[in-house]
């Protein structure tokens, strides 16, 4: 992923916001792609968003209170991104090969994955379908191992908000995954 301005690193950036940022980029870039990773389940495609989350940090260190909850909701963002482009292109190549008269599930080889992986890519669609104000809250909460109080900050909720909402996600996703079990 490239900066949108092109530029790197970002000018605005002063000399404190640099090395402070990599101090962050030191203590936290393993974690944060690791987490990518799991979440995207393509490891160069997480590096890229991790560093694209360092990137967005660096040029607004200086508004930032919590940088390592903001680049876990970054970085949560740009993975629900890269998951409603790939959903669409999805979709647009069944429409294709439906119009081309073409059976996409054909492909035996494609269709017939080991069970963990259609396990986690279930759940990766669970955590997708929900409303935005639940997913940010499971993805901040489980996947980025934040405390509830971090994330009510990160989100601008009570507690007991977030609470309440992972709580409405988990009843969710538990229905949702029913047949996966």
């Amino acid at each position: 992923m490239v900066a949108r301005d092109g530029g790197f690193p970002p000018q605005a950036a002063s000399p404190d916001a640099h090395a402070a940022v990599r101090s962050l980029f030191d203590a936290h870039y393993g974690p944060l792609a690791g987490w990518a990773a799991r979440l995207l389940d393509d490891d160069d495609l997480a590096h890229d968003v991790a560093t694209e989350a360092f990137v967005r940090l660096l040029r607004t260190f200086d508004t930032v209170e919590e940088p390592r909850a903001w680049l876990y909701a970054v970085t949560a963002n740009l993975v629900r991104d890269h998951w409603r482009r790939t959903s669409r292109e999805r979709v647009a190549y069944r429409r294709f090969s439906h119009d081309q008269g073409q059976d996409p599930t054909a492909d035996r080889e494609a269709a017939e994955h080991r069970s963990d992986t259609a396990t986690r890519l279930t759940v990766r669609q669970v955590v997708l379908s929900l409303p935005d104000s639940l997913r940010e809250a499971v993805l901040l909460y489980y996947y980025a191992d934040l405390p509830v109080a971090v994330v009510a900050a990160r989100l601008g909720k009570s507690e007991g908000t977030v609470k309440r909402d992972l709580f409405d996600a988990r009843r969710r996703m538990a229905a949702l995954l029913e047949d996966v079990r």
